[in-house]
C-alpha cells in the first residue's frame, strides 16, 4: 500500500479563541497531523489557519475519524473536511517557517 497525502481542514464553529485553536493544533499534532508542508530546496511553509497536512496509507475515511479523535475533547460544534491529494498541490502566499 502507498502513502497517500492528506489536507484535511477543521473549522471550530461558535466563538472559539486563540487559545482554542492552539489546543486543537496541540490534539492535532499529537496524532501525527502537521501545519507545515515542505517543499524543494529544504523550505518549510505554514498552511492556512486550521489546515493540516497528513501522510498515510489509510483510506479518507480513516484520516477522518483520527482528526475527529483529536478535536472532539477540544470542542463540541466542529466541521472537518478532508481532501486526498494524489499528485501536486498549488498554494499562493505561504508564509515561510523561519
Amino acid at each position: 500500500t502507498s502513502m497517500s497525502r492528506f489536507t484535511p481542514r477543521v473549522e471550530l464553529y461558535g466563538n472559539p479563541t486563540y487559545d482554542d485553536y492552539n489546543r486543537l493544533h496541540s490534539a492535532m499534532q499529537a496524532k501525527g497531523f502537521s501545519r507545515k508542508i515542505s517543499i524543494q530546496d529544504n523550505k518549510t511553509l505554514m498552511l492556512p489557519h486550521a489546515e493540516y497536512s497528513f501522510n498515510s496509507p489509510n483510506a479518507t475515511a480513516v484520516v477522518l475519524d483520527l482528526a475527529k479523535e483529536a478535536a472532539s475533547p477540544i470542542w463540541k460544534d466542529f466541521a472537518i473536511l478532508v481532501t486526498r491529494t494524489e499528485v501536486t498541490r498549488e498554494w499562493y502566499n505561504l508564509k515561510e517557517v523561519k
